[in-house]
């Protein structure tokens, strides 16, 4: 088989399973939840601090970042994941002291990038480093949800004209 052939199949692969199946695939479900990103209060009622949520997220992170090997791979993607889990809380307090609705929906959609690039460089640290993946999986895990409710929050706030 050729290599154009191998992406191609790849390519069909990914594109038949929805992302969700594909996520599971790569992360397993036999990961372990080893840190707490955020607590339940004993009466199970949610807690919708979302500076709190993203600030704990960033720490979580930096936490995480400090447990990574250092080497000439990981060296670049520690910068990168330190970089953008932890500007999504800072976006996020931007957002929350914005002038206009516009400068809200600009840095919610910042929030949403950066969510999604974390996703991307916890992927790509266990790749580097698999023994890090139960770990990862937990900060993932925290991301996605960040990235979909960013993502609900946008399309719940109309433009201003």
């Amino acid at each position: 088989m050729t290599n154009d052939e191998k992406r191609e199949a790849a390519k069909e692969y990914l594109v038949s399973k929805p992302q969700e199946e594909a996520d599971e695939a790569f992360w397993g479900a036999d990961a372990a939840e080893t840190i707490t990103l955020r607590e339940t209060p004993e009466n199970n009622a949610r807690i919708y601090d979302l500076e709190e949520r993203t600030a704990k997220f960033g720490e979580a992170v930096i936490e995480f970042a400090i447990t990574i090997p250092q080497g000439p791979v990981t060296n670049r993607l520690i910068d990168q994941l330190v970089g953008a889990g932890t500007s999504i809380g800072a976006n996020y307090c931007e957002a929350d002291d914005a002038y206009s609705r516009n400068e809200f929906r600009k840095n919610i959609a910042i929030c949403r990038k950066e969510a999604r690039e974390t996703k991307f460089q916890l992927r790509m640290i266990v790749k580097a480093v698999p023994t890090l993946r139960p770990t990862a999986r937990v900060l993932w895990q925290e991301a996605k949800e960040l990235h979909l409710i960013f993502s609900a929050i946008l399309r719940r706030t109309p433009r201003e004209k």
